[in-house]
């Protein structure tokens, strides 16, 4: 387990890039963050803020860089991209993205880094697809944030009406980190209850539970934040860091990241989520969940959609 020595590299230093790096900072896992953009005076800002909290945290190197710095990085984390506009999908966001992700991968291959990569930009999951084909690594090497975010704000939800710890819920969103991706109810539960069980022991009498209301809040969570302050970046800076920490740590965790399918449900060529063992390798393996046959369904939707604008990229 690698604790000391971990150089993480950040391309995009925008809100989520910078907002990663101050967390990123704050937990104390790299020994080195380099963050790199394409505007000069905002980079140069916001390493000169961080390092100026530097005495407040444990001792870690913060810089600006380039892409040469990615030839001995642990993890390239790739924040850069168009926003998102408000009223606009994620899926929206594909055409723009990709070209800018051309010219990024193609500086990350030069340097011949051995990096796991991580895709936080827009639309994710294909974003992730992108990387991994543009980038010709094996497909355990390129991960997307995926429904990591979705799964939290899922869990968050559940807590609030049931009034537990939110540590305390395990549930699941799967497949798109969008309009499709779909909640695992089959296998939510808290303490180990499923809510079939524990609704009858909970003691709030609340009756049946909100399960449409849970799943349209986590659905449109995002567009309620981009309509009130024009972007999301808290939340999944503090997602990037818990995937970044199981990869540096070499932990294991099982996070619902986005990578590519390999026969999974019967799916192949499409980068989506599942319940993933991340560790220092990258993706190590997916855990074979059973799915009710509706969520199946659902999983097996979100991969065609995705697979449908997949066949509109050139790469």
């Amino acid at each position: 387990m690698r604790e000391r020595g971990s150089r993480v590299v950040i391309i995009g230093a925008g809100l989520v890039g910078s907002t990663f790096a101050y967390a990123l900072m704050i937990n104390g896992i790299a020994s080195e963050i380099i963050l790199i953009d394409r505007n000069p005076d905002r980079l140069e800002g916001e390493v000169m803020d961080l390092n100026h909290g530097i005495s407040f945290v444990r001792p870690t190197l913060v810089r600006s860089g380039n892409y040469e710095d990615c030839k001995d990085a642990d993890v390239i984390v790739i924040s850069a991209g168009a926003n998102q506009r408000p009223g606009e999908t994620r899926l929206d966001l594909l055409g723009r993205n990709t070209e800018i992700f051309r010219s990024i991968i193609d500086q990350i291959k030069a340097t011949g880094t051995n990096a796991i990569i991580l895709v936080a930009t827009n639309p994710v999951d294909i974003m992730t697809y992108v990387t991994y084909k543009l980038s010709g690594y094996d497909a355990s090497r390129v991960i997307g944030s995926g429904t990591v975010l979705d799964s939290a704000r899922f869990r968050y939800l559940i807590s609030k009406h049931c009034r537990v710890d939110p540590s305390n819920v395990h549930a699941y969103i799967i497949g798109e980190h969008g309009d499709t991706e779909v909640p695992i109810w089959s296998m939510a539960n808290i303490v180990g209850l499923r809510f079939s069980e524990y609704c009858p022991v909970c003691g709030k009498n609340c009756g049946p539970f909100p399960k449409e209301d849970i799943v349209h809040e986590v659905k449109n969570s995002a567009y309620r934040i981009i309509k009130g302050k024009g972007a999301t970046y808290y939340a999944i800076g503090l997602a990037l860091v818990h995937i970044v920490e199981s990869i540096l740590r070499d932990e294991y965790s099982v996070l619902t990241v986005s990578s590519l399918l390999n026969g999974e449900y019967g799916l192949n060529d499409v980068c989506l989520s599942l319940p993933t063992v991340v560790a220092r390798r990258g993706v190590i393996k997916k855990v074979p969940v059973e799915l009710s046959a509706e969520e199946e369904a659902g999983l097996i939707h979100s991969a065609t959609v995705l697979k449908d604008f997949q066949r509109q990229l050139k790469i």
